[in-house]
């Protein structure tokens, strides 16, 4: 350090300790005041985003987008209902979706955070407002996390360390990903939170404490948790390489090999958890590979501004004060060199690590993400706000530094004006920032703003408080950008990507006409479909709708085999209202809705419900030795008469001309359409068309019926496709009622004469000397363990991709019960890593006494 700067350096280090002799409890007062403000101004500024764009709860517009609608509301409304006793699985197994889905795994994925308890708070029919308020609940406890350390870092005023809590709880990360992806806010409130945990290990303290919040982090949400954990490493590197408490290299070893510690106990305590949610992973239908593409740098730096929106740049924007206070480090004197050398590298290798793709790859546990690429945008977003503490913790800064970050956020801004991302809210936005943070500044006692002038003890109390203009100028600058960027985000998000209408009577009615007619487990009861998607953890019944990152393999390719279609690349499955599939999966009951008015943003939806009853097969049947001969060949329709065991479709070959299929089938018999591919409109002669929505690889269309044939058994069908026409070699299979009315009462003869379902498990008895092998209508998925009579369980066999259980006619029950893989070795873990922690504290303990 060269010798000018060390004696500033030295003069700033003596007037903060002067300072600090004369504040007595007033570090641990604004410990406690600014996590509290922070949370606070954090929770107004989202509502008040919210009430501006007119979306629910302080609007009537939907704020369902996406996955916030067609998963993680479903989701919660299903987790307040189970942690309520009103399901039918238990936290194994979720009897609801998929016909049978590991619900554990699930947990894991969107429901183990300790926030996403308040969901029981509310009542059924608040769902929406329930998952708003855990997502407000996750930001502002994201602000105060921040908040606290700031002050721990390094003592300085609170009313800054709460604003810029706030914006980092409330950055574009937050308003454009984290807000619509609640799981992910947890990482958003880890990051701030593993950060601590390196503080303690640096210095020594917490060493229990420490792995446990590790533990909660990663059990809260793994996925961000991990990248959070990367973050606190680049964190801790800093602090060890930085801080004056590590000096030696030793004590910078010492303190590393804490925080190692700290992190693996933490993490083998969640072991139970994450293990299985990890193996989950393993047999989740696989997603297609994403080569990952940087974002131009003209889009990057504009994430940096206010009001900017998009999936394909990282989210950077943290509010034109906090920017530019991060951008005065490298220039501000008042800070020591090691330390502004130290943050400035850290932050500028890490947004490079955003566009290169080895080290996307190590943010992203080796797979490129689907969708959004820069999820871990939310750790740049934190390392930049601890720069701008460290600028201003002692004062605002010098002119010659203010002037210098001022002038690189001006380049920043210009650079960025050709982006496709800037918004017409961007520039005014930003401009009306700027001066309202200026003044805050001009404001700023002479003493703040020079930072570096020795305090006199009798001055200290004036010295250290800012005026509260400048304080409510600078909240203003912070807050008015935070509430336009939430607006415009919200507003542009409902008008380019797809969204699910608020949660109303329609989904009510349904509701309450499964609640009446459910039958299980003597049948099935599906609830169709409903506007939003993951029908049955909405409105209950146990049909195939089901949309998980966990979706197994077995799941997806023995439903879509059998003609369900399905959404996002086939992890999520649709209900299919096919009266083979019914009976295949025993559906007894069958909900069918139709709106009466426009589904609309503005306004929950209203429909008619119609309950439908009719005779299937039990939920265990049983398959003589051997397969009866059915028509050969890789369609649906083939399939579903494999897995009857009859032929119950006749199959002809339609001819094709240009954009006309015909053929000939029996008089009376239903057509079934199968053409998964196929984008556009099919109509039967003399019937309305029928519109399909096939789009590989995301999209596969489900077998539909198109009309019934006429008397002279004459089939026309024209489609009116859009795009290229792409159809399966078997696209027309014809059902006769008959045939399947015989199956049916076949496989219920032989069937099961009694079936109990516990929480995730299943018992059948069976007719005397039933062999061949019995089938349960759910998917084989990993877990499955199954039992004939009294003998052993094993892990099920695969019928057709059902669970299946081998009969020797002796045995006149069968039992099978589903424990998600893992739980051996997730368990053997926490247990080791408990050990470990009761081992750690008593050291601890002892060398406190010593």
């Amino acid at each position: 350090m060269p010798p000018a700067a060390e004696a500033v350096y030295a003069e700033d280090e003596t007037v903060r300790e002067e300072a600090e002799r004369h504040r007595g409890d007033e570090p641990r007062r604004s410990a406690l005041r600014a996590p509290a403000a922070a949370a606070l101004l954090t929770a107004v500024l989202l509502c008040l985003a919210t009430r501006l764009s007119r979306t629910y709860p302080f609007g009537p517009v939907t704020r369902n987008i996406v996955d916030l609608g067609q998963q993680y509301l479903p989701y919660h409304a299903y987790w307040r209902a189970f942690l309520l006793g009103e399901t039918h699985g238990d936290a194994f197994l979720n009897w609801n979706s998929g016909f049978g889905s590991n619900f554990l795994g699930d947990i894991g994925t969107y429901l183990s955070s300790p926030f996403d308890l308040l969901v029981v708070l509310f009542p059924a029919d608040r769902v929406e407002l329930a998952l708003y308020v855990v997502t407000a609940a996750k930001i502002s406890a994201a602000a105060a996390a921040m908040a606290l350390l700031l002050l721990r870092l390094r003592p300085g005023p609170w009313p800054v360390a709460a604003v810029l809590g706030t914006a980092y709880a409330l950055s574009g990360w937050t308003l454009n990903y984290g807000a619509t992806v609640p799981m992910w806010l947890d990482g958003l409130v880890a990051f701030p939170l593993l950060c601590l945990v390196g503080e303690w290990a640096r210095t020594a303290r917490r060493p229990v404490l420490g792995p446990l919040v590790v533990a909660l982090a990663w059990i809260s949400n793994f996925y961000t948790a991990y990248m959070a954990t990367l973050g606190a490493a680049v964190f801790l590197l800093v602090r060890l390489l930085t801080a004056e408490e590590t000096a030696s290299a030793r004590q910078r070893i010492a303190g590393a090999l804490r925080a190692a510690r700290s992190v693996l106990i933490g993490i083998g305590l969640a072991a139970p958890l994450v293990v299985v949610v990890f193996l989950a992973t393993k047999v989740a239908d696989p997603t297609p590979e994403t080569v990952f593409a940087p974002a131009p740098w003209t889009d990057v730096l504009a994430r940096f501004l206010p009001a900017t929106a998009s999936v394909a740049s990282p989210a950077l924007f943290i509010g034109t004060p906090a920017l530019a206070l991060a951008l005065t480090l490298p220039f501000n004197r008042a800070v020591a060199p090691r330390v502004r050398a130290g943050w400035t590298a850290a932050i500028v290798l890490v947004t490079l690590s955003l566009q290169w793709e080895p080290t996307h790859l190590l943010w992203h546990a080796g797979a490129s993400p689907n969708g959004i690429p820069y999820r871990q945008t939310f750790v740049l977003c934190g390392l930049l706000l601890i720069a701008a503490w460290f600028s201003a913790a002692r004062g605002v800064p010098r002119p010659a530094a203010l002037l210098a970050g001022v002038t690189l956020l001006g380049v920043l801004a210009w650079a960025a004006r050709g982006s496709v991302d800037i918004d017409r809210w961007t520039f005014p936005a930003f401009g009306t920032a700027a001066l309202l943070a200026g003044a805050a500044v001009l404001l700023a006692p002479a003493g703040a703003r020079r930072g570096h002038a020795r305090v006199q003890p009798d001055r200290v109390p004036r010295a250290r408080v800012l005026p509260v203009l400048a304080v409510v100028l600078l909240a203003a600058a912070q807050a008015g950008e935070v509430a336009v960027t939430g607006m415009r985000i919200e507003e542009q998000q409902r008008s380019k990507v797809s969204w699910s209408p608020r949660v109303g009577p329609w989904q009510e009615a349904a509701a309450d006409e499964v609640a009446r007619a459910d039958a299980w487990p003597r049948h099935r009861t599906d609830p169709g479909e409903v506007p939003g998607g993951n029908d049955v953890l909405l409105v209950g019944g146990q049909g195939a709708d089901y949309y998980s990152s966990l979706t197994a393999d077995v799941t997806s390719r023995t439903l879509a085999s059998l003609g369900f279609g399905y959404y996002a690349k086939g992890r999520h499955p649709v209900s299919l209202d096919n009266p083979v599939a019914d009976a295949l999966f025993s559906i007894g009951t069958r909900l069918r809705s139709k709106p009466t008015e426009p589904v609309r943003q503005d306004a929950p939806p209203r429909a008619t419900v119609t309950v439908t009853t009719t005779p299937v097969p039990p939920l265990v049947t049983v398959r003589p030795p051997g397969r009866p001969a059915t028509h050969p060949g890789d369609s649906a329709f083939a399939r579903q008469e494999r897995l009857l065991g009859a032929d119950v479709y006749e199959l002809p070959a339609p001819r094709r001309t240009g954009r006309t299929l015909t053929a000939r089938c029996p008089a009376g018999s239903q057509v079934w359409f199968w053409a998964p591919e196929y984008r556009g409109e099919a109509a039967l002669a003399g019937e309305r068309p029928v519109g399909f929505d096939g789009k590989p690889p995301s999209v596969r269309a489900p077998l539909q019926a198109l009309g019934t044939v006429p008397d002279s058994g004459a089939v026309r069908i024209d489609l009116a496709p859009e795009g290229k026409l792409r159809l399966p070699r078997e696209p027309v299979g014809c059902l006769v009622a008959a045939r399947l009315d015989s199956a049916v009462r076949r496989l219920t003869a032989t069937g099961a004469t009694r079936v109990r379902a516990g929480g995730h498990t299943v018992t059948a008895e069976l007719p005397p000397g039933s062999k061949g092998v019995a089938v349960l209508a759910a998917p084989r998925i990993s877990g499955w363990r199954c039992a004939a009579g009294d003998a052993d369980a094993r892990p099920a066999r695969a019928y057709e991709g059902l669970v299946a259980v081998p009969l020797d006619g002796r045995a006149s029950s069968v039992s099978c019960s589903f424990r998600p893989p893992g739980m051996k070795l997730g368990g053997a873990v926490g247990a080791a890593a408990l050990l470990a922690l009761a081992v750690t504290g008593l050291l601890h303990r002892r060398r406190v006494r010593r």
